[in-house]
């Protein structure tokens, strides 16, 4: 078994067992139809740009998941920076009576965010580093009287490597004089997971491009926001090719990231007006993202109305 799917089914194991505290602690919900809602949890950002990509993402997968007549709500919270918070949502679905609560992370992997942070904003467990690291960001807790349900984040399927191949293909000219640099957010603690998560994506466009040559490097906090490691990613591809298409695997479109830190590696590059080609954009839009929302919540709707009918 993948060791991120692992990852994901031991955390699920972790915090199921709220979701046999909320059904014995509510047992009116056991008599009443379903008043599920959805939340689509991103990471927040002080950009607006960024914001607005995750909002456009809630308005084109709505429609489609209100369809489901047990579905009553779909809105987005933003997990630091910003409001609404998840703790702003799960307050408002609570005061409209919603039931159950889709939790959709809007996350590319595994990390601290979407196995111990988002629970434990929402009350699903308990971990004392998450605790003390949301009191110093200040970001609120809140145990919804809605019970909770969490879904797997983005790369449990095969997603990325298709939105990866088609920015590729966008971007490539000469295939056997190029290679690739994938640059992403980055994460101490499951860096095993991410350049696993890179490993394959870069492979997938290799089997179907032949750009064989392939590098990564981080943007976030592991660099310490810093350009030098794009450069030297960068670097790494131009020793061997003699063009490097520079890609962002980030969610959305910020301007530090995209823009600053990426923008400013690349300018570091000697001879890179030449040598380099690079889109600031990112992994959204994308249709298949849409889709993978509209599915998984469809998924967890349907565990959440078996529980009930199961407690009847």
């Amino acid at each position: 078994m993948p060791f991120m799917m692992l990852a994901f089914l031991t955390f699920a194991l972790a915090v199921a067992p709220c979701d046999v505290l909320a059904d014995v602690s509510r047992p009116s919900q056991q008599t009443n139809d379903n008043k599920i809602g959805v939340l689509l949890i991103n990471h927040g950002s002080r950009s607006e740009t960024w914001r607005n990509g995750l909002l456009q993402l809630e308005s084109h997968v709505a429609p489609t998941i209100l369809k489901n007549p047990s579905v009553k709500g779909v809105t987005t919270a933003f997990m630091e920076y910003t409001e609404p918070s998840i703790a702003t949502r799960l307050k408002e679905f609570d005061r409209e009576g919603f039931t159950d609560v889709i939790l959709v992370p809007i996350f590319l992997t595994v990390s601290p965010h979407t196995f111990d942070d988002i629970p434990t904003i929402a009350g699903m467990k308990e971990d004392p580093h998450s605790v003390q690291q949301l009191k110093i960001e200040k970001i609120e807790r809140y145990t919804p009287k809605a019970k909770t349900h969490l879904t797997p984040p983005l790369d449990f399927t095969d997603m990325l490597q298709k939105n990866l191949l088609r920015r590729v293909t966008a971007l490539s000219h000469n295939p056997a004089n190029e290679g690739l640099v994938l640059i992403g957010y980055g994460d101490e603690t499951y860096d095993k997971e991410w350049v696993e998560l890179f490993d394959k994506a870069a492979d997938f466009v290799k089997q179907r491009t032949g750009i064989a040559e392939y590098s990564y490097g981080w943007c976030g906090h592991i660099a310490n926001y810093k350009p030098e490691e794009t450069t030297a990613a960068i670097n790494t591809v131009l020793n061997k090719k003699r063009t490097a298409l520079v890609i962002p695997v980030l969610v959305a479109h910020d301007e530090m990231f995209q823009i600053k830190i990426i923008g400013d590696g690349i300018a570091k590059v000697s001879n890179h007006a030449d040598r380099v080609v690079y889109k600031p954009d990112a992994i959204l839009p994308d249709p298949d993202v849409e889709r993978w929302v509209i599915n998984i919540t469809d998924e967890y709707v349907k565990k959440a109305r078996t529980l009930v009918s199961e407690a009847r």
